[in-house]
């Protein structure tokens, strides 16, 4: 199914996604306690760290929103769109990397749901780096 997709397709489904994981991605503070943990930090620290969630929840609506309404423009061969799809991809591989390297699954909340919401996140991040990756060559090498 996937190889007779047009790339644009692909970037559209991309973009849900990111649309989707953004939006799931609201409940994270509450299944994971951060009012809770983040009250016992500094109030600066506690502030930079919300303001990195905000951020980052901003750029995964954005990303989205870029690649679901505007596929083409990140298709174009141009300077610009090689540019955003490579940051796009080193973006979600970096997240990739780290789900994958660095966090601690010992610490993940019990229960199936929390196993299959690991999968549903990793097969995202897969997904969007190999997008985004391929329309950056694609772009690069047009």
């Amino acid at each position: 199914m996937w190889m007779s997709m047009s790339m644009r397709s692909v970037l559209v489904v991309a973009g849900i996604g990111q649309l989707a994981l953004a939006l799931v991605s609201l409940a994270v503070p509450r299944v994971l306690g951060w009012r809770e943990d983040t009250a016992k930090l500094k109030p600066l620290t506690r502030e930079v760290f919300w303001t990195y969630a905000a951020y980052i929840w901003t750029a995964h609506i954005c990303f989205g929103l870029l690649s679901a309404l505007a596929p083409d423009s990140l298709l174009d061969g141009s300077l610009l769109a090689t540019a955003v799809c490579g940051f796009i991809c080193a973006w979600w591989g970096a997240r990739l990397s780290l789900q994958i390297f660095a966090f601690d699954r010992s610490v993940r909340p019990p229960g199936v749901i929390y196993v299959l919401a690991e999968i549903a996140l990793v097969a995202t991040f897969v997904l969007c780096t190999g997008t985004y990756g391929v329309a950056a060559w694609r772009n690069f090498s047009g």
